[in-house]
């Protein structure tokens, strides 16, 4: 192993970071915030200094139990509206986030220690994807009525499947949410969501603004942990299907949970999303797409462009012009400036990222750049380039879900798919080449929900996101949201 290149990242600290305004204490259910069940509490950290910002409930099966209530009590009605209504509902969301973006971007950079570049994109993001669904939800298409059997007309009703339990991620608290209650609402059903526990301020924020917006009932959020309140969801009879975005682990928890009351299950879970760059693409603009796509939110994001497999005719000149590219990476905590990355989530994710860059250690890989915590104040990791990766090894199928990029070698096409496929994950990918048969073929054939061509982790919410093998199933965004969260009826009508 070689000594890394630069170990001089330090962070840029805001001498006075912004102040977020935090919501009420409770759990939001039946359209107001009323106390928890349970009198216990969990801290809320802001990672990048952190200082407690405040406490919420850590919430129990009861509290889960009368969310479910709610969500079943409000149904019927809500499902009642018309498309038009619950699109004017949901462009009030948008308006409504819209005018206290500052409010919600500053207590997503508190909550998680993101930059500012980050959360303005974030808060843009869910703005957006409410405007989307709004839209969407008046435009559903299916098959036209007709005679399909002799003397027997058929229609096809599209219909709310019902309650839907939600459970977000803590990497993107607010467009996560925003990613599952605008098609959920938008077709018709009541929710009742689980953020994390770590980063639950922004959707309580939410709750607390659109309270007088949205029937009471139809959006509940119920905070606490996972193996509580989560769990209880899954498994809750009046829950008719529960949606989660999160790792592997916690999807295979989730649908065996679900499994007993035979509900459906929406699952976007981990990735490891290989960068496939060929002898003939556009070296430069492969390194800077690296340099924004596997770095952008810290690496704690499902497609960063971790994993690189380069041919190794332009492996030399790619890696040397990649890790000049990272070294110039600016890190820092919120409100510091022109800050590219932030911190890792917490203290325990901190220590799990460093704990992998150990075990690049022990398998003897390169580090040309970072590796390292940075000392100070916050839960910091230098940007880290790992070289001289061999096929097969922890790094190129373990998720690190950090600043930490790999990169490997490749001489032939047929090796290069081959290798980007052996992985458990199938949620994104990306090819970097200039020839245009190459650019249709290799992606018909890489196993990923989502492939770029000379570009990475660029994301359109007409566009469906979600993956295949371990990645989970179902997909976010588009119109295809709203199928997912919708069901299926047939009525054949005798004419004879």
């Amino acid at each position: 192993m070689t000594t890394a290149e630069k170990t001089s990242f330090t962070v840029l600290r805001a001498e006075t970071p912004p102040v977020p305004a935090l919501p009420p204490f409770g759990q939001f259910i039946g359209g107001k915030f009323v106390p928890s069940t349970s009198g216990e509490t969990a801290d809320v950290v802001n990672p990048a200094t952190e200082e407690v910002l405040t406490q919420v409930p850590a919430g129990t099966a009861e509290d889960v139990d009368a969310a479910v209530a709610a969500a079943v009590a409000a149904k019927a009605s809500w499902a009642a509206t018309t498309p038009r209504d619950r699109s004017a509902v949901l462009l009030k969301i948008a308006d409504i986030i819209e005018k206290n973006r500052e409010v919600f971007e500053t207590l997503e950079s508190a909550n998680t220690g993101k930059p500012a570049a980050v959360a303005e994109d974030d808060i843009s993001s869910a703005i957006d994807t409410f405007r989307f669904s709004a839209g969407a939800a008046r435009a559903f298409s299916t098959l036209g009525a007709d005679d399909y059997a002799e003397n027997h007309t058929s229609v096809i009703h599209r219909e709310p499947v019902g309650v839907v339990g939600v459970i977000t991620p803590w990497n993107y608290p607010l467009l996560m949410a925003a990613w599952k209650i605008a098609p959920v609402l938008g077709a018709g059903n009541t929710l009742v969501l689980k953020p994390s526990e770590q980063t639950p301020l922004a959707t309580l924020k939410l709750a607390e603004l659109i309270a007088d917006e949205v029937p009471a009932g139809v959006v509940n959020i119920v905070t606490g942990p996972g193996r509580v309140v989560g769990n209880r969801l899954s498994e809750h009879p009046g829950v008719d299907l529960v949606a989660i975005t999160g790792s592997v682990g916690s999807g295979q928890k989730v649908a065996a949970s679900a499994a007993a009351s035979v509900k459906r299950v929406h699952l976007e879970l981990g990735g490891k999303a290989p960068v496939v760059v060929f002898d003939d693409a556009d070296l430069e603009a492969a390194a800077k797409g690296v340099r924004s796509a596997g770095f952008w939110n810290g690496g704690q994001e499902c497609g960063a462009a971790c994993r690189v497999l380069v041919h190794e005719s332009v492996a030399e000149k790619f890696t040397e012009l990649l890790v000049r590219e990272i070294s110039e990476i600016t890190v820092g905590t919120p409100g510091a400036g022109d800050a590219e990355i932030g911190s890792m989530i917490s203290k325990a994710h901190y220590e799990r990222v460093l704990a992998a860059l150990e075990d690049v250690r022990k398998d003897g890989h390169t580090i040309a750049v970072g590796g390292n915590a940075i000392e100070g104040q916050g839960y910091f990791i230098e940007p880290t380039v790992v070289t001289n990766v061999p096929a097969g090894a922890p790094i190129t199928s373990n998720e690190i879900f950090g600043p930490v990029v790999s990169v490997e070698t490749f001489s032939t096409d047929e090796e290069a798919v081959t290798r980007a496929n052996e992985t458990i994950y199938g949620l994104a990918a990306s090819v970097w080449t200039k020839d245009s048969a190459r650019s249709l073929t290799v992606p018909r054939r890489l196993d990923f929900g989502t492939v770029w061509v000379n570009s990475h982790l660029v994301i359109a919410t007409e566009m469906p996101w979600g993956g295949f093998k371990g990645s989970g199933y179902g997909r976010d965004l588009s119109s295809y949201a709203l199928d997912d969260f919708s069901r299926t009826k047939h009525v054949m009508y005798n004419r004879g």
